[in-house]
C-alpha cells in the first residue's frame, strides 16, 4: 500500500538543503527540533543552515573536503550535515564511545581539513586535532557569524552521487571502514523511512540514539525533519529523560535498541504513565526479546521492527505496525525501493542476506567497491523467508555454528534463553571442540538479585529445539562485550572464554563463572 504524506522528500531535490527549504516555505513556523526546551523552527533551521555554509567558507572548507565532528547529540550537528551537502563537502561523525586511538585511526583513515567538537568533547578533541594536525573549531561557533556577511555555497551540489556522509562501521570485525552516503542514498532511505513508519508533519519524533550512526541520524530523525515532523533531541539517553518528555512534548514515534529499551522498560514510569499520544516504538535491530516486545505490547503500544546496516541506509527491511504482534521477531518485508534476496541459502532455507537499492551505498572510503558485480550489498547476517514472504533473521554467517555438520543459528536458542524470568541478556557462541568441530556455548547475563540452575535455563532450548542444537556449556557472566551499538561482540567473547579456559581461578560474585 502506497501512504500519501503532506510532505515527502522530492527524488530531484539537488541536495538536502533544498528538500529542507521546501518544508520551511511551508511551515516556516512549525518546530524543526527542540534541544533542551529550546525550539529550532524550520526557518530557524534553514537560517542556521546558511550560517553554517558561511562559517564553513571562511574556515576553508571546498567540494569534496571532510569536515569531522565529535559530539553528543546536538541540533548544529544536523544543521552542518545539511549545509555542507549544500556545498558538496561531506560530515563524518565520530563515534563519542570509542578511545582515542580508535578516533586516530578514523581521521588518519578519511584526513579531514578540521575537527568539531562540543563543549564536552573540547580537551579530548584538542589532543586529537594536535595528534592530525588539522583545526580545531567548537561545535558552537557555527552560528558565530558577522550578521552582514551570509554566503551561499560557491557551486551548489546539484549530482545527487555526491557524497555527504561518512559513516564508520561499528566495527564487530576488523578494521572499521567508512561507508560513503550520497545525496541519493539519503533521499532513497528517507522515503522508505517516511512510506513504513506513516511520518506526517503532525509526528513529534524523540531521538534517544546518538546521531554519529545511521541508526540514530537516519531511520527517523533526518527523514521526520524531511517529513515536516518535529523533533526532540536529547543529548544522551537518560531514562528519566525519555519519560519526561514522552509525556510534556506529547512523543508519537520514537526508536529504541534492545538496552534502551530495557532501561525504560524497567523505570517505574512504565508502570504509572498513560501513553496518549505514542503511536508506535521502533526498533534498531534484527533479534528482539520477546519479553521486550510484549510489555509494550501490553500497553497497546505496538514495537515494529527496522533492519538494515550502516551501508544499506539503514532502512531496508521493516515490520510496520499491523503486523507487530502476528510477527514478533520477524524484521518484517523489504522497504519501499529495496530489493532482497538469500544468496547460497541451504536445505533449511537459511541463506545470506543480499540488498540492492538506490539507499545503498556503493563504495567505502575512498574507493573500495561495496557492492558486488551486480549491484548486491552482501550483508553477512543469515536468514530465513517465511511462507508469507517475511523476512526473519537468524543470525551472522560468521556467527553459524557448525557441529558435527549440523548449521546451528544462535538467534534460534538466544530467543529461547532470552524469555527465562531471570536471564537478562544472552548471547550464543561455538566454540573448537576435537569431536564435534565445534560445540555450542551459552552465555548469560542474570537480572539483579535473579539466579537459576543449569537444568532450569536450559529447560525450553531442550524441549524446543534439536539436540545438537542444546548448549554444550553454560557460562555465567556480569556483562556481555558490546560495540557503541549495543551489539554483541561475540569474537571477543570467544576470546574472553578461551582465556579464561587456560586458567584455573574459582570463580567469585563479581567473576564469570561456569556452570
Amino acid at each position: 500500500m502506497t501512504l500519501n504524506h503532506p510532505i515527502l522528500p522530492q527524488p530531484d531535490a539537488p541536495t538536502l538543503g533544498a528538500a529542507l527549504r521546501r518544508v520551511a516555505a511551508s511551515a516556516p513556523e512549525r518546530p524543526a527540533l527542540i534541544f533542551k526546551n529550546q525550539v529550532t523552527t524550520f526557518a530557524d533551521l534553514d537560517r542556521q543552515i546558511r550560517a553554517c555554509v558561511t562559517r564553513f567558507t571562511v574556515w576553508g572548507v571546498r567540494p569534496g573536503d571532510r569536515v569531522a565532528g565529535l559530539a553528543f547529540g546536538h541540533p548544529l550537528q544536523l544543521a552542518a550535515l545539511i549545509a555542507l551537502s549544500e556545498m558538496g563537502a561531506i560530515w563524518v561523525p565520530l563515534n563519542f564511545r570509542l578511545a582515542p586511538a580508535e578516533w586516530q585511526q578514523v581521521l588518519h583513515d578519511c584526513s579531514p581539513c578540521c575537527l568539531l567538537a562540543d563543549d564536552d568533547h573540547l580537551e579530548p578533541a584538542r589532543q586529537l586535532a594536535q595528534t592530525q594536525a588539522i583545526p580545531l573549531h567548537p561545535l558552537n561557533d557555527l552560528l558565530h557569524n558577522d550578521q552582514t556577511l551570509v554566503l551561499e555555497p560557491d557551486a551548489p551540489a546539484s549530482d545527487p552521487h555526491t557524497p555527504v556522509l561518512l559513516v564508520y562501521t561499528s566495527g564487530t570485525t576488523g578494521k572499521p571502514k567508512g561507508a560513503v552516503h550520497t545525496v541519493a542514498n539519503l533521499m532513497a532511505n528517507a522515503r522508505a523511512a517516511i512510506e513504513a513508519q506513516r511520518i506526517t508533519p503532525s509526528d513529534r519524533v524523540l531521538t534517544l540514539l546518538p546521531l554519529f550512526h545511521v541508526g540514530g541520524l537516519c531511520i527517523q530523525t533526518l527523514p521526520a525533519l524531511l517529513a515536516g515532523a518535529t523533533v526532540v533531541l536529547h543529548p544522551r539517553f537518560d531514562a528519566n529523560a525519555f519519560w519526561h518528555d514522552l509525556v510534556q512534548e506529547h512523543i508519537t514515534l520514537t526508536l529504541m535498541v534492545p538496552a534502551v529499551m530495557k532501561a525504560v522498560i524497567e523505570h517505574p514510569a512504565f508502570q504509572t504513565t498513560t501513553l496518549i499520544h505514542l503511536r508506535t516504538i521502533w526498533a534498531g535491530s534484527s533479534v528482539l526479546p520477546d519479553a521486550l516486545l510484549q510489555a509494550w505490547h501490553d500497553k497497546g503500544i505496538p514495537v515494529c521492527n527496522v533492519y538494515g546496516a550502516t551501508e544499506t541506509g539503514p532502512f531496508s527491511i521493516a515490520l510496520g505496525p499491523e503486523h507487530a504482534r502476528s510477527h514478533m521477531g520477524s524484521c518484517g518485508w523489504p522497504a519501499l525501493g529495496v530489493e532482497a534476496r538469500l544468496d547460497q541459502a541451504s536445505p533449511d532455507g537459511v541463506g545470506e542476506v543480499c540488498l540492492r537499492g538506490a539507499a545503498i551505498v556503493q563504495r567505502y572510503w575512498p574507493d573500495q567497491p561495496a557492492l558486488d558485480e551486480h549491484g548486491w550489498f552482501h550483508t553477512g547476517d543469515l536468514a530465513r523467508i517465511e511462507t508469507d514472504q517475511s523476512w526473519r533473521i537468524v543470525g551472522r554467517a560468521k556467527d553459524m555454528i557448525i557441529s558435527g555438520g549440523e548449521n546451528i543459528y544462535p538467534a534460534e536458542i538466544e530467543h529461547i534463553l532470552a524469555r527465562h524470568p531471570a536471564v537478562q541478556e544472552c548471547a550464543v557462541v561455538g566454540l573448537p571442540d576435537a569431536r564435534w568441530g565445534e560445540q555450542v556455548a551459552a552465555v548469560v547475563v542474570f537480572k539483579p538479585g535473579m539466579q537459576a540452575d543449569e537444568a532450569d535455563l536450559l529447560e525450553k532450548v531442550k524441549s524446543e529445539l534439536a539436540r545438537y542444537k542444546h548448549p554444550r556449556r553454560l557460562i555465567i557472566q556480569t556483562e556481555l562485550p558490546k560495540t557503541a551499538l549495543g551489539k554483541v561482540q561475540k569474537d571477543v567473547l570467544i576470546r574472553q572464554i578461551t582465556a579464561r579456559a587456560d586458567t584455573a581461578a574459582a570463580p567469585s560474585a563479581n567473576s564469570p563463572r561456569s556452570l
